[in-house]
């Protein structure tokens, strides 16, 4: 049955090409008129301007995104169904992932790298924690809630869209129990026989960060018998891993002191030394250089700060930031010495934050050789069609 809508866009004059590649995106300034009068997130026909059907997505009047497509088949029918074998296949996509490394935390829809828009849905145990950021996601609310509850009936659903960016939508923040029971105070998650605590309702984003979950696992492999500062540790998951790969000395650095008492916990759910580990609360850009005017030096130093750049105009400003706290953290290591150093902004191009790093060592007054390119961890796949989706960056590199 052909997708009906009451309403539909018209694209100017060569401006479907990005459809025909099926980016899932239109642009405002991509857009010739609106026929009818759609509410905000209701799904409409996208036509080119002769008036071929091209695709059908949520329409977002307030957003420079202007429509985010569901579908290039003119077939599809946005309702449960739809919902429900989109999400079963971004779960099918994990099986492997989850059974190799017995996750029971994992992100289970990616939005647009899973080709559901604005909505993300993490895995904690027994609890789904959901993201709606989208004009269109929060308009297919009960039908997005009703398929997660046919496919995961004896999980509770928890809703965490109470982030800033549903404004540029139009959208208020949310966040509340949805179905079942209110979570714990600390859930416990599983990756690589690691036990971690997870604050879902007031930790970061949906309560935890599995994006760098390989990251983790590679860090503690350069830790052995290393003195490692761990900056922005948020609840310290990096140091789970060090200390059981033998990590002589670790520090945990965060401005939160909610989150490093959860960091001090997760020592303890792991029966790891807490007399090898610190937990300072401060600023991390002032502590830097207080460290480098004490002369106190470290074998390993983690940088994962949060994302530095929320558009482009901001983008000149992160890169100063991102140089100059590569810059400090080079100057702290010893000779022969690893940095750990990420981005999670995606408006950071891979190169670009290689060419920071890079003139942050020449500054330094440091060699530093690229010893591994990380990445976001695989539950966080990347569309071959959405290449946005590639948002995490990370170099390992030795320092001399």
């Amino acid at each position: 049955m052909q997708q009906s809508t009451n309403s539909s866009i018209t694209l100017k004059p060569g401006r479907e090409k990005a459809l025909n590649r099926r980016h899932p995106w239109i642009f405002s300034m991509a857009i010739q008129t609106v026929n009818g009068k759609p509410e905000l997130g209701a799904t409409v026909d996208i036509l080119d301007s002769k008036g071929k059907w091209l695709a059908c997505g949520a329409y977002s009047p307030e957003s420079q995104i202007r429509v985010r497509i569901w579908s290039f088949d003119q077939e599809t029918i946005i309702n449960t169904n739809f919902f429900i074998e989109r999400i079963k296949n971004a779960a099918m996509v994990r099986h492997e992932l989850i059974s190799q490394q017995e996750l029971t935390g994992y992100r289970l829809v990616a939005a647009e790298s899973d080709y559901l828009p604005g909505i993300t849905i993490d895995h904690y145990d027994n609890t789904l924690v959901c993201q709606l950021l989208s004009a269109g996601a929060e308009f297919n609310r009960p039908q997005i809630i009703q398929a997660l509850e046919t496919l995961y009936p004896k999980h509770n659903i928890y809703d965490r869209s109470d982030v800033e960016v549903r404004k540029k939508e139009g959208l208020e923040p949310v966040k509340g129990l949805i179905k079942g029971d209110e979570p714990s105070e600390l859930t416990v998650v599983k990756e690589n026989g690691v036990n971690i605590l997870v604050d879902i309702v007031n930790g970061h984003k949906t309560g935890f960060y599995f994006d760098q979950r390989d990251n983790r696992r590679i860090a503690g492999e350069f830790c052995k018998d290393k003195t490692v500062l761990n900056c922005f540790s948020y609840t310290g998951t990096f140091g789970i891993y060090a200390l059981k790969n033998g990590a002589k000395h670790f520090t945990n650095v965060d401005l939160s002191q909610g989150a490093l008492d959860i960091a001090k916990q997760n020592i303890e759910a792991n029966d790891l030394d807490l007399s090898k580990v610190d937990f300072v609360q401060a600023d991390v850009f002032k502590l830097l250089r207080r460290y480098r005017d004490e002369g106190k030096t470290f074998d390993v130093i983690i940088l994962d700060p949060p994302k530095f750049a929320d558009n482009k105009a901001q983008l000149n400003g992160a890169c100063r930031g991102y140089k100059d706290i590569n810059m400090v953290a080079m100057q702290l290591l010893n000779p022969g010495g690893t940095l750990l150093t990420y981005s999670c902004s995606g408006l950071m191009p891979a190169d670009l934050f290689q060419k920071i790093v890079a003139d942050a060592a020449l500054d330094a007054k440091r060699d530093a050789q690229i010893v591994a390119r990380l990445s976001q961890a695989s539950d966080h796949p990347i569309a071959s069609t959405f290449p946005e989706g590639f948002y995490l960056k990370g170099l390992a590199l030795t320092v001399r």
